[in-house]
C-alpha cells in the first residue's frame, strides 16, 4: 500500500475520532493528522471535497476540506453544494417511481403512451418492443446520447424536448437498437424519464422534483433547478478542470436535470440513502413502499436497479457523477443503515473521491465499497 493510501486512512480515522461517541464494535482512533488528505488533494490537485458517513441511520459525521472556491479563498463546508451529476439519477428515479406505485404510469409500458411534449420516434427498433420506464431506469430502453458536457455561461441551453431532438451540443436521442436487448449507460434515456415526469404532472421537471422528493426527505438546500438561481448561490463550489484551471462561469447548467443537474451535499444525499434503506425494510413509506423500493434495488442482469447501479455482491447500492469540474461517488447498504458519501469540485476528483470511500469502509469494517470497484457513471465506467 502506498504512502498516499495510508495517509488517506489515518486521516478517515482521526476524523471518525471527531465524530459522536462510537458503539462498543465501532471503536474511534484518535491522535492522527489530517495532513494526508491534504497532501492528496494537492498531489491530485483536488481543492475541495466535502464527506458524510451515515452510520447506524443517523450522519455520524460531516464535514468539507479544502477550498469551495480558490480565487477568493471560500472554504468548503459541510452545507456546500456541489453538482451531483450522474448521482441526479437514482434521486431523480424516485419521482417516477412515484408515478408507478400511484398507478399512473405502467413500469412496464410504453413510455409514448404518457408523453406530450415530446414522444420517442417509431422507427424499425420500435417495432421490436416498445421503450419503456423500466429501460430508462435500467439503461436498457436501448437509447443514444451517453452523457452531456453542459452549457458554459455564453451558450444558449434547450429545453428539455429540445435537448432530446439534437437542438443543443448533443445528438438527439433515438433509438438505436432493440428495447431491453442489452445494458448501455444513457443520460438521453433518463432525460425521456425527465419529460415523461414533467409532462405527467404538468410542471417543471424541477418543481415536481421539489415536492414530490427533495422536501419530503428533508433536502432542503438541493435542487434540480437549473441554471441555479442567483439567490441559491450562497455556498457552492466552483468547479476546475485537471490543469487547475476555472470552470468558464464557475460551473456548467444542465438542462439534462434529471440526468445531470442535481446540486446537492454529501449529508443531503444520505438523507436520499436513508430514506431508501427505511422503505426497502418497511420502515417508511414517505416517498415509496416497500414492495417498490425492493424492486428499485433488486439487481438485473447487469447488477443495475431501477436507478442506482447495485454491488457485484448485491450488499450496496451506489452511483457515481462526472459533470464538467466535478466528481463525487457514493456507496449505501441495501439491508443496512451505513453509507458513504463523497463530493469533489475538480475533473481529477473520482480517484480521491474512491479513496476517501474505500478508506471509510475499511476504518468502519464494511465490506466495501472496494478497490477494484468503481461506482457506474464515474469518468470511464460506461460499458459499451
Amino acid at each position: 500500500m502506498n504512502a498516499a493510501r495510508i495517509a488517506l486512512i489515518a486521516w478517515t480515522a482521526s476524523a471518525l475520532a471527531c465524530a459522536p461517541p462510537s458503539t462498543p464494535d465501532r471503536p474511534a482512533v484518535d491522535g492522527v493528522s489530517l495532513d494526508g488528505v491534504a497532501d492528496r488533494m494537492a498531489e491530485l490537485g483536488v481543492p475541495g471535497v466535502s464527506v458524510a458517513v451515515l452510520v447506524d441511520g443517523e450522519i455520524a459525521w460531516a464535514r468539507g476540506y479544502g477550498l469551495a472556491d480558490v480565487e477568493s479563498g471560500r472554504p468548503v463546508t459541510r452545507n456546500t453544494l456541489f453538482q451531483a451529476a450522474s448521482i441526479s439519477k437514482p434521486v431523480a428515479a424516485l419521482a417516477a417511481l412515484r408515478l408507478v406505485e400511484s398507478g399512473r404510469v405502467d413500469l412496464d409500458g410504453d413510455v409514448n403512451a404518457y408523453l406530450t411534449s415530446w414522444r420517442v420516434p417509431d422507427n424499425a427498433f420500435t417495432e421490436q418492443g416498445p421503450v419503456t420506464l423500466r429501460g430508462l431506469l435500467t439503461h436498457r430502453a436501448g437509447l443514444t446520447v451517453w452523457g452531456f458536457p453542459g452549457y458554459g455561461p455564453d451558450e444558449e441551453a434547450p429545453d428539455g424536448p429540445g435537448v432530446l431532438d439534437g437542438r443543443g451540443n448533443t445528438d438527439p436521442v433515438r433509438v438505436y437498437k432493440a428495447p431491453g436487448e442489452s445494458w448501455q449507460y444513457s443520460g438521453g434515456g433518463y432525460t425521456v424519464m425527465q419529460q415523461l415526469v414533467a409532462d405527467i404532472h404538468g410542471r417543471p421537471f424541477a418543481a415536481v422534483m421539489r415536492e414530490e422528493v427533495l422536501d419530503p426527505l428533508g433536502m432542503s438546500r438541493s435542487t434540480y433547478e437549473q441554471p441555479i438561481p442567483n439567490e441559491r448561490q450562497d455556498d457552492i463550489a466552483t468547479g476546475y478542470r485537471s490543469d487547475g484551471e476555472r470552470v468558464p462561469g464557475g460551473w456548467h447548467t444542465y438542462p439534462e436535470q434529471a440526468a445531470a443537474g442535481l446540486w446537492t451535499t454529501p449529508s443531503e444525499l444520505a438523507l436520499y440513502a436513508r430514506e431508501v434503506q427505511r422503505a426497502w425494510k418497511g420502515e417508511s413509506t414517505r416517498v415509496l413502499g416497500e414492495a417498490l423500493a425492493r424492486e428499485m434495488l433488486s439487481p438485473d442482469a447487469d447488477d443495475w436497479g431501477l436507478g442506482p447501479a447495485i454491488s457485484e455482491d448485491g450488499e450496496r447500492f451506489r452511483h457515481g457523477g462526472s459533470n464538467q469540474g466535478f466528481r463525487c461517488t457514493f456507496a449505501a447498504y441495501i439491508d443496512g443503515d451505513d453509507g458513504v458519501f463523497v463530493m469533489t469540485n475538480s475533473d481529477s476528483g473520482s480517484e480521491l473521491a474512491a479513496e476517501i470511500a474505500i478508506a471509510v469502509a475499511q476504518a468502519y469494517g464494511w465490506s466495501g465499497p472496494r478497490a477494484e470497484e468503481r461506482a457506474p457513471g464515474e469518468e470511464g465506467t460506461e460499458r459499451e
